[in-house]
Formats: C-alpha cells, structure tokens, sequence
C-alpha cells in the first residue's frame, strides 16, 4: 500500500496540545501559589495592622520650631557699634550691640546732681531745727524770767495794798505798783505766744527736711533708672544661639522696641505637627514619635510627644471661625502638638527653624486606656437603661 501523504500542520497540532495543556496546569499552579502568597500577605498586613499599624499616626503638617529672642534696644539712640555678624554663634551674654551712651550719661549725671541739692536742702533745713531749738530755748528763758517778775510785781501789790489802806504808803505808789503787775503779767503771755509760736515753726521745719529727704529720694531713683539706660545702651544675647534676620547698622537712630535682630537657640528645637482631630485620641505627652526631615534624606530621628495644644488652631488665629451661621461645612480641625527632638548634637547641627518634617507618633501604649474609657461608656449606658 502506498504511503498516505503526511499533514505538517496537524502534526504540530499534535505536538502542541500536550505543551498547552502542560503550561496550561503550571499557569495554574502559578496563580495559585500568587493567590496564596497575595492571601497570606494581606492576612500578615491585617494581623500587622490590628495589633501595631493602626496606632501609629502620621502628619506631614509639621515644621521645626525654636523660641527664638527678638533683641530689642529699652532706649533710643544711635547705633554706635555692631558686635556680631549675620549666622554667628553667640553666648549667653555675650555683646550683640552698642548705642551712642553720651545721652544716657548726661541724665544720669543730671540725677546725681539733683541728689546732692536734695541733700543740701535737707541739711539746710536740719541746720534750721536745730537754731529754733536754741530759739525756743531763749523764748523759755524770757518766759521764765517775765513770769518771776510778775509773780516780783503781784507780791508787792499784795504787800502795798494793806499799808495804802492804813495810810502808811501812798494810794500813789499802790497804783504804781499795779500798774507795774499788769505791765509784768501782759509780759508773761507775750512771751508766751512767743514760746509757742516758736514750738509750732519747729513743725515747719522737720517739714521741710522730710521734704528735702523725699526729694533726694526721688533723685536717687531717677540716678538709678539713669544708670539703668547706661546699662541698657549695651546689648546683650540673652540665650545662646545664631543670629538671624539683623537689620542693625552703625549709624541708625533706633527707637526703644526697635527690632535690630533675633538669637535662634539651636540646641532648644522643636516640632510643632498639626494632627487632625481624628488622631489624637490615643495621643498622649511622652509617648514615641519618628520624625523625618524632609532636607535630611534618608535619615530618620526620634523624639517625644511633650504636650499638646489646648486648642485647636482656628481657635488661637486673629478671626475664630464662627460655626453659628447658616452656611456652616463641617471642616476637620488640626490641633498642634508639640514633639521634642531627640538627636545627636551632629544631627541638631543640621537643623534650623522652619525645615518640614514628618512625624508619626506610636499611640499604643495608651490603647488599654481607650479600651477602659469605652467599656465605662458602655456599662453607664447600660445602667442609664437598666433604670
């Protein structure tokens, strides 16, 4: 029997049924095991998630912070010398500025004077008691003497009068002598008058010397805030830090409260991340927190949660939002908390005011607080009911 003719295409169909369905089955096997993997994974991610990713809170709303000190002058002047440059390191204490003292001076030496004529006056006025002391002393004296004298003159007419009656004196020399008690008895009570006006002028003088005295007081007071403006022409840093934003040249009339440059302390930052509402009810001060600066990349630091703002952010701006109005819409507020850094000197070195920053806060370890608030809630509920 002659040969058939062969079919080259049914024969490769042949051959290629049993590869298909052999890749067919390992295609299979493939999805299964991807499937698997994509279902043990996504069970890993859910369990991952319910026990520690839930708790951890992120916001990218976050900024470095620092308290920085505005230097400000307490007088006005001229700008006489400036001691530091911009984005220098400064001490505590250390000179920034000097203003023109000449002025402050001129005032201070102005009170000392004003000290010295209060003083002079008072003095004058103690040198003035102490002359009325020996003038009332005199006036006591003649007092003394004008009333010896009167009680002199009241004796002889008690002793003329019986021999005037009897006519063994003259009723002449009788009205010579009376005339001569009454003379001695006005006496007394001019010197009298005397004496006492004396005594009262005594008063005026202490008077004047307390006012002498308050005077210097007042003086020395002006003397102190005079040398207080002398000190105050010398500005110092009050914190360590880096000078920034200076606008002080030598040469310019400040005023008191005049902006001349601010002292940024470096080694005291801090971020200020702005959480959404929704976040932050496991959020407590001291509980861990990943921060990762947006111009450090790839370098991760860590810090603590320090507190947390007693409101909202709406609420400490210029206008506070007024929701009793008709077109209110519900907006999610932010609270800031404040995070510190907890860095290598190397990494602070980094580090200036203003650099975002992301931070993620781990709140699990208030999550048996939460569960404790919540069971409370529900047994209250429950008991409100079971009334």
């Amino acid at each position: 029997m002659p040969d058939q003719p062969t079919d080259p295409v049914a024969d490769s169909r042949d051959e290629a049924a049993p590869a298909a369905r052999k890749l067919s089955g390992r295609a299979k096997l493939l999805l299964l095991a991807l499937a698997t993997l994509m279902l043990v994974a996504g069970g890993v991610w859910y369990v991952r998630y319910e026990s520690r990713g839930k708790y951890f809170q992120e916001t990218n709303d976050a900024t470095v912070q620092a308290d920085m000190v505005t230097v400000a002058p307490r007088v006005a002047g001229y700008i006489a010398e400036v001691l530091v440059a911009e984005n220098q390191d400064v001490a505590a204490g250390q000179p920034l500025v000097r203003i023109d003292p000449r002025d402050a001076r001129a005032q201070a030496a102005q009170a000392e004077a004003q000290i010295a004529v209060a003083a002079a006056q008072a003095d004058a006025a103690r040198a003035q008691v102490r002359e009325q002391y020996a003038t009332i002393d005199g006036a006591a004296a003649q007092l003394a003497v004008a009333r010896a004298k009167a009680a002199h003159d009241a004796a002889e007419v008690a002793r003329y009068r019986p021999l005037a009656a009897s006519g063994a004196e003259t009723r002449e020399r009788l009205a010579q002598l009376e005339a001569a008690a009454i003379q001695s008895a006005g006496d007394v009570r001019a010197q009298g008058s005397t004496l006492a006006a004396q005594r009262r002028r005594v008063a005026s003088l202490v008077g004047q010397v307390r006012q002498g005295e308050a005077q210097g007081r007042a003086a020395q007071a002006q003397a102190d805030a005079a040398a207080v403006d002398v000190g105050a022409t010398t500005l110092t840093a009050a914190i360590g830090g880096r000078i920034g934003d200076k606008t002080v040249t030598v040469g310019q009339y400040v005023q008191a409260g005049t902006r001349l440059m601010s002292v940024v302390p470096l080694d005291r930052l801090y971020i200020t991340a702005n959480f959404k509402e929704t976040q932050l009810a496991l959020m407590r001060p001291g509980q861990p927190v990943s921060i990762k600066v947006d111009a450090l990349d790839g370098v991760e630091l860590k810090g603590r949660v320090e507190s947390l703002a007693p409101g909202t952010g709406a609420q400490f701006s210029l206008l506070p939002p007024q929701n009793a109005t008709g077109n209110f819409t519900k907006i999610t507020q932010r609270v800031p908390v404040r995070v510190s850094i907890e860095a290598t000197p190397a990494a602070r070195r980094l580090l200036v005011p203003g650099l975002s920053v992301t931070v993620t806060v781990d709140t699990i370890s208030a999550k048996e607080e939460i569960e404790r608030l919540r069971d409370r809630e529900k047994n209250a509920q429950a008991r409100e009911r079971s009334r």
